[in-house]
């Protein structure tokens, strides 16, 4: 992993309880596959578990040449996409990832995003800004509220799931578009399957929780959000790569949609952009996912996987082989 991740991730929270079940040097950091140190290589050697974070160099034939001992990878964080190669597979590793405790905190905070969008606080925000005084709020804001309203799920990931399971308690209809999803487990959690189209016309609050593919790029072109209801929010904690950015500006600047971004295509947007500036629009730099005191969270769950492994029982978290071509 990088230097920053394990500053990040591995603090004194957790070191006691990495010390605990594994036979680690906290000092080691290895950022380089490639080097040829001597102690690195003699560490590399005899590893059998590798515990890795954002950062970490791919897993190629080369790098598992020197680690004839590797038996498993523990991913302190979600997606493994970015180091686990199918060299990793044709060995044989396990594979287990912090995914579904990184879930929880994008989770809650659409759950935010889909509960102020409906109550129309950003917009309410401004108005009170502008006015500095009283505001009638029944005569300019009529419809706004949560009951009754109907939010669309596109994405039965860990965190549309998630997001599914928080939303239950509240009255609202909540709609999954997902071409992998079990039918079953999505109307057991509260939801009703729809295809995209039908989600999109008929919801107040669309959220986006789909992997970034090839087949979901620009998912939501110019075609797709001109279905979306007049005042209708898009929420995005997924990828930008999703949503036709210019496509979903050109929407934004009429002002008949409404956006709260948490990812963008490109993912810093020029500091030109119009949505920096648009009253109906909410940006937010990627923080929905773990951040601070959070990463607590992926690291206690990358532990008690090796503890689960040192036990010799099976990963609580694996990572599928066969799922990956469309996940995260």
């Amino acid at each position: 992993m990088r230097t920053g991740t394990r500053a990040a991730v591995l603090g004194e929270a957790v070191l006691p309880e990495l010390l605990r079940v594994a036979d680690v040097d906290p000092a080691l950091l290895v950022t380089d596959f490639t080097d040829e140190d001597p102690e690195l290589a003699d560490r590399l050697d005899r590893a059998e578990v590798l515990l890795t974070g954002w950062g970490c160099p791919p897993l190629d034939s080369a790098a598992l040449g020197r680690m004839p001992r590797l038996r498993a990878v523990v991913h302190a964080a979600g997606s493994v996409k970015h180091h686990v190669t199918p060299a990793c597979w044709e060995r044989g590793l396990l594979v287990s990832s912090a995914a579904a405790a990184n879930a929880l905190p994008v989770a809650e905070y659409a759950l935010a995003a889909i509960l102020f969008s409906n109550k129309r606080v950003l917009e309410s925000a401004h108005a009170y800004r502008a006015a500095r005084g009283p505001i009638d709020l029944l005569s300019h804001y009529p419809t706004v509220g949560n009951y009754r309203r109907t939010v669309g799920l596109v994405g039965a990931s860990l965190i549309g799931r998630r997001v599914l399971e928080l939303l239950r308690p509240f009255d609202l209809r909540v709609l999954v578009h997902d071409p992998y999803a079990d039918p079953a487990e999505v109307t057991a959690l509260g939801g009703e399957c729809s295809s995209l189209d039908e989600l999109l016309r008929r919801s107040d609050v669309v959220s986006l929780h789909a992997p970034a593919l090839p087949q979901t790029r620009h998912l939501l072109d110019a075609s797709r959000l001109s279905l979306m209801r007049d005042g209708a929010t898009l929420v995005n904690t997924a990828r930008g790569s999703l949503v036709d950015t210019d496509a979903l500006t050109t929407e934004l600047v009429t002002g008949r949609l409404h956006a709260v971004l948490d990812h963008t295509e490109p993912e810093v947007l020029p500091a030109g952009s119009v949505l920096f500036d648009l009253p109906n629009v909410l940006l937010t730099p990627h923080v929905a996912g773990s951040l601070g005191g959070e990463l607590d969270r992926l690291a206690a769950s990358a532990v008690e996987e090796l503890e689960r492994y040192a036990r010799g029982l099976a990963f609580r978290h694996p990572v599928d082989p066969a799922r990956l071509a469309y996940s995260a």
